[in-house]
Parts: C-alpha cells; structure tokens; sequence
C-alpha cells in the first residue's frame, strides 16, 4: 500500500542527485578546460599552411613553428596543403576538429585575394576562423629598372601621368599579390599603366631587372638582392611605417600618397569553435616568443616586419584588408572562377 509513495521518494532523491552532480559538473567543466588549456599542448600540433614549401608565408610559418616549439617542449608540424590560392589548405583548416591541435597560417593573398576570385567556397572566411594573431608583415617596395628617369615615388608617378600606359608594370601573375597592390597604387595615384602578368613573384622582378617591364610593386624580399645590387632602384615602401629591411627609404605615405598602404601579412587563425581558453594560451605563446630578438631577427631574415595584435585587431584588419582588395579586384576586371 505504501510501495508507490516509497518509489516516488527514491525518485526524487535520485533526481536531486543527479540535478546536484549536474551543478557540479558545470562548475566543474570550466576548471577542466582551463586547466588543459594551461598544459596544452600535450601533443603534436599540425599548422596547416595553404602554399607550397619555400614560399614566403612558408618560411615565414617555419620561424613561428620552431619557437613555439621550443617554447612548450612539443612539434608544431607545418601541413604545406597549396592549390586554389590558398583555398584548399584553408577548407582543410576550417574542418579540422577544434580541439586546438590544427591552426591555420593564412596571408593575405589565402585569406583576402583567393575567396574574392572564387564564386563559390566550401567555408566562410569569417564564421569559420577565429582570429588569434598577426606575426608578420610584409610590405610592399615600389622599384624601377635604374633606367628610369625617376629617382623618387612622386617622379614615378609624373611620368606616369604624364603618358599614361606607356610604362610596364611587372606583376606575379593576373590576381596576385603584386598585381592588386600595383592596382591600388595606381587607383590611389589616379594614373594607368600596362599590366603584364608574369609566372611567379621571382619571374616579375626579373623582368624588370631585364628592363622588359620598366617598375613594380612587389613584395619586398623577392627585390632584396637586386636593390642591394644596384639592378633595381628602389623609390619607396608601402607600410605604415619603414621597413626593418630598408629603413632609409620613405613609405609612400610620407610624401608621394599621403594615407597610402599596401602591404601583405601573415596570421595565425583556429577552426570556429576551439575553446577559447585554448586561444587565449595560444595568443600568449605567440606575443611571448615574437618578443624574442633572435624570432623578430628570423622573421626579418625571411622578408616580414615582426608585429603582433589582438584577436580584435586582427579581426578588423582583416575586414578593412578584404574591402580594400575587393575595390582593386573590381579595378582589374578579374573574372571569378
């Protein structure tokens, strides 16, 4: 007679057991997180890199791979998955399991210029990526053969003006890097010039060194040896500040384009939903060994400005990044895959 009321008091006890290890369990679960988060990693951490080995982002991937290493005492594997711009590594990045053993070094030309020339991806570059931190900038150096009548930015851009589409400029290839930025120059500069398109970043800069194309505006550590030869003359950088690889020469900013950039750079990003605690430890690993004079020298040796940022800053870099080279790729009339 009396079973069903016993039942029904075992039930309730059973109920608050459970509700009771539930609250427990959510107090507890951030703990946990947080403490994993302070001994990670525990293993191996793949970086996936969306070009192929030797490229800039490559190398420059490489510096951050081995300090960080070092740092924790565990392997950050570089993953080279190139093809599509960079959008092949990216789409393996953005569903790799967010468990902060997969991170993405992206660039600009994988993060900003290859999703702009493909109608249709298998990812959002923004939903799918946390941001967590730039760790190089590369600029972009405005060079002439030595030919050239203009010793200066604003002498370039006379001439320029003066016979608009007389003079070649050399690019990497229809949509890279070099072609976008010598768009935005010329946009900025509100003048014309011939594109032609070379294979690669290394055939460009040697066409002008053969005076085939008379300037470029290029990545900085392709046109290295040859400013330094005397084969190209260099007339200015397009950084916000002067390159650590030649600090004697003016950004275009400081006379010639007041407000001009143009550069490239080189981020690391986590798959969308990577504990934040995770992230937070990542970040701090990275501001940590960029500290590092002999990182900030590596990092300078492979052709970057060192730098780091906010996950915020990052962020709102990116989004500026993508509208400016949204207004360049409709300049150039480039056809989307």
């Amino acid at each position: 007679m009396h079973a069903p009321r016993i039942q029904r008091r075992k039930a309730t006890l059973a109920t608050g057991v459970l509700a009771a290890l539930s609250a427990i369990g959510s107090v507890a679960a951030p703990a946990i997180a947080h403490a994993q988060a302070a001994t990670w990693p525990q293993r191996p951490v793949r970086v996936i890199v969306p070009n192929g080995p030797g490229a800039s982002s490559d190398n420059l991937a490489r510096v951050l791979a081995l300090k960080l290493g070092e740092t924790v005492g565990q392997q950050f594997v570089v993953d080279n998955r190139p093809g599509a711009g960079g959008l092949i590594g990216m789409e393996i990045a953005a569903r790799a399991v967010p468990d902060g053993y997969t991170l993405l070094a992206t660039s600009t030309a994988n993060h900003v210029i290859a999703p702009q020339l493909h109608r249709k991806l298998n990812f959002d570059v923004f939903k799918d990526f946390q941001p967590i931190s730039l760790y190089g900038v590369t600029q972009n150096v405005l060079v002439v053969h030595p030919s050239m009548p203009a010793k200066t930015a604003q002498e370039l851009i006379a001439l320029l003006k003066a016979a608009p589409g007389k003079y070649n400029m050399a690019s990497a290839g229809s949509g890279s890097q070099s072609h976008l930025a010598g768009v935005q120059l010329m946009l900025a500069a509100r003048t014309e010039s011939t594109h032609v398109p070379y294979k690669g970043g290394g055939a460009s800069v040697g066409a002008v060194v053969a005076n085939e194309s008379q300037f470029s505006f290029t990545p900085i550590a392709a046109t290295i040896p040859f400013i330094r030869s005397g084969q190209l003359r260099a007339l200015a950088t397009a950084g916000t500040t002067r390159s650590t690889q030649l600090p004697d020469l003016p950004t275009l900013n400081e006379g010639a384009l007041s407000g001009f950039q143009s550069t490239g750079w080189v981020g690391v990003m986590t798959p969308r939903g990577t504990p934040k605690a995770v992230n937070d430890r990542l970040l701090t690993l990275i501001h940590q060994v960029m500290k590092q004079a002999d990182t900030r020298e590596l990092i300078v040796r492979a052709g970057a400005d060192p730098v780091t940022s906010s996950p915020e800053e990052f962020g709102k870099f990116i989004q500026s990044e993508f509208e400016s080279f949204r207004a360049a790729v409709k300049a150039a009339k480039l056809v989307t895959e």
